[in-house]
């Protein structure tokens, strides 16, 4: 029979993750960073009592203040333009293909 493993992480570990989120830092973020999963240190978050916000809420936070945005939020940031261009294509496409299906109809 397995067991599920649950890595115990030392208290200034868990510590270090309330900080950097108390800082602004997104959960998914930290995890990626530090190799633990994200819902550990929301929990963490929660047990200390620190909001947490998600990466679009930081960026979004970001722009609105002002501040220049880092390395990781512009890449995001070009790879969400991207995306969005490369759906708004298909969409053009699919009403034109609607179009004319409806047109023709033999």
């Amino acid at each position: 029979m397995t067991q599920n493993y649950k890595p115990a992480y030392p208290a200034e570990f868990r510590q270090q993750m309330v900080e950097l989120v108390a800082l602004g830092k997104c959960p998914k973020q930290l995890s990626k960073e530090f190799g633990c999963h994200y819902t550990s240190i929301k929990t963490w978050c929660r047990a200390a009592g620190v909001p947490i916000r998600s990466s679009q809420t930081i960026a979004s936070a970001a722009i609105s203040s002002g501040l220049p945005l880092n390395v990781n939020e512009r890449q995001e940031l070009m790879e969400l333009r991207k995306k969005l261009k490369r759906v708004e294509m298909e969409r053009d496409i699919l009403a034109k293909a609607t179009a004319w299906f409806a047109n023709n109809k033999d």
